[in-house]
């Protein structure tokens, strides 16, 4: 099988012609073990700021591979800046959440944890490999910034100057026209925000509350939904 349509993600410094990658373990192993790939076969490779590289294996061995970055095939491109904050679900969920938050081009994935969400902790490793991924699958140039998660309250203390779409099925207005330019969506648990929590996201300046539609939807599907409306908003 030949490796040319294979991307990676190599997280170097820079990426320019003759640069040299040893590449970590697991690429390694999936390259000269898996793939079979061999000496002068070709690949993509992206570090997330220099755009995507055409990459020669100029060294391989069982347990080793080298890559040399060739020639530029794109350059690097600005990504939405859309943020994805979500309340923590089961694992399976969180991970779908993810890969498609990844996929749709979210800039930052922001875990909530609320008093009535399913979890309160992840595997902040695991989220960012299944990130890389996504990216790698997709052709996306850059991985997202995964964040800790945070409480609510704490992500609302720290805020910035950013408009924040809050998902609410009572509201009228459609988040598809309320939305434009860097901008965060906020999803809550299956059982929804409690009052305290709802007065202290009504109280920022920045919130804007809009419906994803008519129907009640699952958390995870809310999130994904609501993304790709912030991002087809985007200019």
């Amino acid at each position: 099988m030949s490796i040319a349509s294979i991307r990676l993600y190599c997280p170097s410094p820079v990426l320019e012609t003759g640069t040299e990658l040893a590449l970590p373990e697991a690429q390694a192993h999936y390259l000269a073990n898996v793939l079979r790939a061999e000496l002068g076969e070709t690949c993509r490779i992206f570090n997330g700021y220099n755009g995507e590289w055409q990459a020669e294996v100029t060294q391989i061995s069982k347990k080793r591979v080298t890559l040399t970055a060739r020639t530029q095939t794109r350059p690097q491109q600005a990504a939405p800046d859309a943020w994805a904050c979500f309340a923590l679900l089961k694992r399976a969920k969180t991970d779908l959440v993810v890969e498609k938050a990844t996929e749709l081009g979210a800039s930052v994935i922001q875990p909530i944890i609320t008093a009535r969400t399913q979890a309160d902790h992840v595997n902040l490793d695991r989220l960012k490999a299944i990130a890389v991924e996504a990216a790698e699958q997709c052709e996306r140039l850059d991985i997202p910034d995964i964040r800790a998660p945070l409480t609510v309250m704490q992500l609302l203390q720290t805020w910035p100057e950013r408009p924040l779409y809050v998902a609410d099925e009572r509201r009228a207005s459609p988040l598809l026209t309320a939305a434009t330019g860097p901008c965060a969506l906020m999803v809550g648990p299956e059982g929804g925000f409690t009052d305290a929590e709802l007065e202290a996201i009504a109280a920022r300046p920045q919130v804007r509350r809009a419906s994803l539609g008519s129907r009640i939807l699952r958390a995870e599907t809310a999130t994904i939904a609501g993304l790709a409306l912030l991002i087809a908003a985007q200019p």
